[in-house]
């Protein structure tokens, strides 16, 4: 089977985290290759995610890692048990940016998620105008059935909050956002209201960091910190104009870890921030 040539995101972080265990033992990828039976080559386009490995080899190189996490190992192994075509978001290959299936794929494994919002609303939490208003809005202009393939994408991935086992789910949002007229004066107070509905659901947190805050300055990251089933497989996502990218590095997620929490601390309460969002809505 030739290499992939675009492996999703949770495709290299299996091999990013083979990697870590082959390192963390100081076996190079020769002895890998040796100890399963294959060369260096697929050794290293396995650790860079572009082929895939049965769950035997990885337990065969975690005992030769001397890698004794029976979590950890559990978790590899059911990443390399999934494939394409399982999910819903497999239907957006190839109409959408891998991007995007990415953050859905990050979305649906997380057992809990925590984000940081300073102009706009978390994407599973939008509404379909809202949405609509924000892709519409793209420079250069985008194609209207891109428009209604990012919208229509952006929906489903709302699934992850209506299932049995939705994952507990906090949403900082700066006041900025709340003020942002997005799609004119109807889309923006629907948005909020639904805002409103959503923040009263069990498991699911929404915090205002009002203007008025002296102790939180960081607007300018779009921030998901997405817990793993186990920690080490955590991720970050961060959002830029100019696209997104994932960190799973220790140091990342524990300086994000941090990021959040100070946010969250600068944050009003749930109650007072349902107060404040019902306040600004009236407004409109």
């Amino acid at each position: 089977m030739p290499p992939r040539d675009n492996p999703t995101a949770r495709q290299v972080r299996l091999g990013g985290e083979l990697r870590k265990l082959r390192e963390r033992a100081g076996k190079t990828a020769r002895e890998a290759a040796g100890m399963v039976s294959t060369d260096q080559a697929k050794i290293s386009h396995i650790e860079a995610g572009r082929i895939g490995v049965s769950e035997e080899r990885i337990r065969k190189l975690s005992v030769f890692y001397a890698c004794d996490d029976e979590a950890l190992i559990e978790a590899l192994c059911a990443i390399s048990r999934e494939h394409r075509g399982q999910h819903w978001r497999d239907d957006y290959r190839g109409v959408l940016a891998p991007g995007f299936l990415d953050i859905a794929e990050l979305e649906h494994h997380a057992t809990h998620l925590r984000c940081l919002q300073p102009a706009t609303f978390p994407g599973v939490l939008q509404t379909k105008e809202y949405a609509r208003a924000l892709f519409a809005g793209v420079i250069p202009p985008l194609p209207e059935d891109e428009v209604e393939a990012r919208v229509e994408h952006r929906m489903k991935r709302r699934d992850i909050l209506e299932r049995d086992d939705p994952p507990r789910f906090e949403a900082i949002v700066h006041e900025s956002a709340l003020r942002m007229r997005v799609g004119g004066r109807k889309v923006a107070r629907e948005q909020l209201e639904h805002l409103l509905s959503v923040s009263e659901s069990p498991g699911l947190t929404v915090r205002v960091i009002p203007f008025t805050s002296e102790d939180f300055v960081e607007v300018t990251q779009t921030v998901m910190y997405a817990g793993g089933i186990v920690p080490q497989l955590d991720t970050v996502h961060i959002d830029t104009p100019f696209g997104g990218g994932f960190l799973d590095a220790a140091a990342d997620l524990s300086r994000y870890r941090t990021l959040l929490d100070v946010a969250e601390q600068a944050a009003l309460s749930p109650e007072e921030s349902r107060s404040f969002i019902h306040h600004v809505a009236r407004e409109l």
